[in-house]
């Protein structure tokens, strides 16, 4: 089960609870509040693996663009190498070099660009994600501090 909907379930349970006679407070079963706390500590580690993947995912996407640049700009020397025999034919190679190191750059950038992007989204949502099981978890535990101060 998913943190946000393990957040709607302590959600849930606070509704259920049984409201004090002349007050709005409510009585809670906390050990049922505290085993989805559980759920949802268990549930942290795969999230923070899933950042840890797209992170990875981002790193080997960077490497593989910059090696494909690198043979691309190798293929470039070497075209370059072969044909460099005479003037007019050098000067098109060099023209032909600075494309090919111009076209992959652009690739690299793009391709770089595209993986920091989706690294960046993904790490977005599980922020957003993260920020909204903190804010129910905190008025939970605000809730339920409420109803024990209350008590004693």
């Amino acid at each position: 089960m998913d943190i946000l909907a393990l957040v709607d379930k302590i959600e849930e349970i606070i509704e259920e609870g049984r409201t004090l006679p002349l007050s709005t407070k409510r009585i809670i079963d906390p050990e049922k509040i505290y085993e989805i706390i559980d759920e949802i500590r268990a549930t942290f580690p795969d999230e923070l693996k899933q950042a840890r993947w797209i992170v990875k995912e981002r790193q080997e996407m960077l490497e593989e663009a910059e090696k494909e640049a690198n043979r691309i700009l190798e293929e470039a020397r070497e075209r370059a190498a072969a044909i460099a025999s005479e003037q007019e034919i050098v000067k098109l190679a060099e023209q032909q070099a600075a494309e090919i190191l111009d076209a992959a750059r652009a690739k690299e950038r793009e391709i770089r660009l595209g993986a920091e992007d989706y690294a960046d989204e993904m790490l977005a949502n599980l922020e957003v994600n993260l920020g909204k099981l903190l804010t129910a978890v905190q008025r939970g535990r605000d809730r339920l501090q409420g109803k024990v101060g209350q008590r004693g």
